[in-house]
């Protein structure tokens, strides 16, 4: 049966799509004829021909394409996709880890090999033996023909060229390379094979990744936005995890990116379900839900919406049982993907951030500022290790508490009972664990231990950084953080660092995105069943200032549960407090990550000296030295302020006693003080 469908033009043809039943796309022409309730039409590509032939001109430049076309089509059918075999198997090679790995993908290696050669003698033999027959045909009947048939074979030959150098074909391909030199980042739609596949191509594909064997296709399910999902047996004694160790290599059979084919188990472990796209599923940035939410998010139990993954669904993380890992290189996008992370857990106000900072700038201070983060400072080891210690001894409080309660770890109603789960934060990791850093080894010891014994207990850690390497990230710290978040590295050592060992090896390479698009990741998740790739969704503060937005709303829901900072009683600030004398609550008295003495903690005596110390740099300054004698300082300070006062007061404020000093223009050393003591004097005093 055939349909035809007209479509208004702004010339005198009206044109005409025919569509033929399970067709797979519409053929274009214009109509020449009406015979009753039946519609002649002749193709596009002859109408071409004959508007040329009635003004007197021959569309010959279309014969040359089409022997052009054959010619290529040739080579591409005499490479086939075995070359990309050949590439991943040698990827495999260079990964293989123990000497079994290495002998299999040798094995596969080789019999690749083996095959490409055995195919291009295959394909030569049938090309040989067409031309050999083509050949001899036309010289028979050139022989016994005569001028007759070389005319009819001339003609034949250009009718062979113009068919398949048509305008259509060669509009087809102009679109596919317009839309190529377009864009990087969405490929174009592919022709063949289409979406669905049939049994054959399916089996082609199985069997070039190394298992033989009949496929059979029980189902194919077309899906929106140019996708279809299959579901078929593999050949006999494969199951679906041997397959997906090779998806990379199954891609390339079927003709694709990883990132646009899935692979599951469809109930038993020989049935699969192949989810395919004709579309890079990666390609344009989804903006975060968070932005759209409102009211308290559950992180714990629910999850937090973090990226979204081949199939287009949101990836939901739950702050409940497991670590985090969040590595890449620098521009890859992991600050984008651990802000949707650590922003989706400030809008869970049981939830206590505590945030280490590894840089100076302020990228971490709208979380301060809003009084969301219980803790948050910025580079200092000493700091750091004592965090550590004062999260080990709570850990210690906790277990205790839950024996009480007959609990082997914090559940949704004891969360609050306990105190809150506490997720600290480190960002730029290596600032304290790379080789030679400051108390480093102290640092990596109470880092090994919270994670592998502390997340029963509630406390959490979410390690980020640049530098993906065991000396940064030791396997016993990397292996305990359930969830591990892999973008753009540079080898695939580092991918392994963070992934684990073999993962590169099973096609979960993070050096090899094609395109390395920006917060584009391996992402693996046990407790959320995720293993795959996925691409944070869109937050931005730098520009949009969309953090300092959820920021905003998440102290809201706090303040109302009573759980902003400075409403409850914070015992990890306590013991930073008393081990430091120094406060990092809310990011310290400015709110920008330096730990201080909040106001009420200041006592009438050490604003007194504090002033003291103030009037005594001013009065260096107008003396234009940075030595000066307690009488001289005491003079310009003016008032009720005398030299020995003032000395009391400096003394006490921890300027120290006077040492002996050069004034210039002066003969011989004299008692007073220098500037810098002074200074370091009132900076501590102050809090910074």
């Amino acid at each position: 049966m055939t349909t035809a469908a007209h479509t208004p033009q702004d010339t005198d043809r009206p044109i005409l799509t025919v569509v033929k039943d399970n067709a797979t796309q519409p053929v274009e022409g214009t109509v020449v004829e009406h015979q009753g309730d039946t519609v002649a039409t002749r193709p596009a590509w002859l109408t071409a021909v004959y508007d040329h032939a009635r003004d007197h001109r021959l569309y010959v430049p279309q014969i040359g394409r089409g022997y052009a076309q054959l010619t290529r089509r040739w080579f591409q059918a005499r490479r086939d996709y075995w070359p990309q075999q050949i590439a991943t198997a040698k990827a495999d090679l260079a990964a293989a880890g123990s000497a079994d790995a290495q002998t299999k993908a040798r094995a596969m290696l080789d019999l690749h090999r083996a095959r490409y050669r055995q195919h291009k003698r295959i394909h030569g033999l049938k090309s040989g033996g067409w031309a050999a027959t083509a050949t001899l045909g036309t010289v028979a009947g050139a022989w016994t023909g005569g001028v007759l048939f070389d005319i009819g074979l001339g003609l034949t030959a250009l009718g062979i060229g113009a068919w398949q150098g048509r305008p259509e074909a060669a509009h087809a391909r102009a679109a596919e390379s317009s839309a190529l030199a377009g864009s990087s980042s969405t490929l174009p739609n592919v022709a063949e094979p289409p979406v669905g596949i049939d049994d054959d191509y399916l089996q082609q594909a199985i069997n070039s990744i190394g298992f033989p064997g009949k496929v059979r296709i029980l189902d194919v399910q077309p899906g929106a936005d140019d996708t279809s999902t299959t579901v078929f047996d593999l050949p006999t004694g494969v199951p679906v995890e041997a397959v997906k160790k090779k998806i990379v290599a199954l891609a390339a059979a079927l003709g694709r990116d990883v990132s646009m084919i899935d692979l599951n188990k469809a109930g038993a472990e020989g049935r699969a379900s192949l989810w395919m796209t004709s579309r890079d599923p990666f390609g344009s940035p989804h903006p975060s839900p968070l932005l759209t939410m409102t009211g308290t998010l559950d992180a714990f139990g629910k999850g937090i919406p973090v990226a979204w993954n081949k199939r287009g669904a949101p990836i939901v993380l739950p702050v409940s049982n497991s670590s985090f890992v969040i590595a890449g290189m620098t521009r890859s996008g992991k600050g984008v993907g651990a802000a949707n992370l650590i922003a989706g857990a400030a809008m869970d106000p049981r939830i206590n951030l505590r945030i280490v900072a590894g840089k100076e700038n302020g990228e971490w201070d709208s979380y301060a500022k809003a009084g969301v983060a219980a803790t948050y400072f910025k580079p200092s080891p000493e700091r750091l290790l004592a965090l550590l210690k004062a999260l080990i001894a709570d850990m210690g409080r906790r277990n205790r508490d839950l024996g009480k309660w007959s609990k082997s770890k914090v559940t949704a109603d004891t969360l609050i009972k306990i105190g809150g789960l506490e997720l600290l934060v480190i960002d730029e990791v290596a600032t304290y664990t790379r080789p030679g850093k400051r108390l480093r080894e102290e640092i990596l010891e109470a880092l090994i231990e919270l994670s592998a014994v502390a997340a029963g207990a509630g406390i959490l850690l979410v390690l980020i950084t640049q530098y993906p390497e065991v000396d940064v990230l030791p396997q016993a710290l990397a292996m305990n953080c359930g969830t591990r978040w892999a973008m753009r590295v540079d080898n695939a050592t580092q991918s392994n660092a963070i992934l684990g060992g073999s993962a590169s090896s099973s096609g979960r390479d993070a050096s090899k995105f094609d395109p390395p698009l920006p917060g584009l990741g391996w992402l693996v998740n046990p407790f959320a069943g995720v293993t795959d790739k996925a691409r944070s969704f869109d937050l931005d503060e730098d520009e949009r200032g969309e953090i300092t937005e959820l920021m905003k709303r998440a102290a809201a829901v706090r303040k109302e549960a009573g759980r902003l900072v400075g409403q409850w009683d914070d015992p990890i600030e306590s013991a930073l407090l008393s081990a430091t004398g120094l406060s990092s609550a809310a990011g310290g008295p400015g709110g920008n990550g330096v730990p201080g003495r909040t106001a009420h903690q200041v006592t009438p005596e050490q604003r007194q000296q504090a002033e003291a110390m103030r009037g005594a740099l001013i009065a260096m300054n107008e003396l234009g030295r940075d030595v000066a004698q307690t009488q001289e300082m005491a003079e310009l300070i003016g008032g009720s302020m005398t030299a020995a006062r003032l000395g009391d007061l400096l003394r006490d404020g921890g300027a120290g006693g006077t040492v002996k000093i050069e004034i210039p223009g002066r003969t011989g050393r004299v008692n007073g003080y220098r500037r810098a003591d002074i200074k370091d004097a009132l900076e501590f005093l102050s809090g910074a």
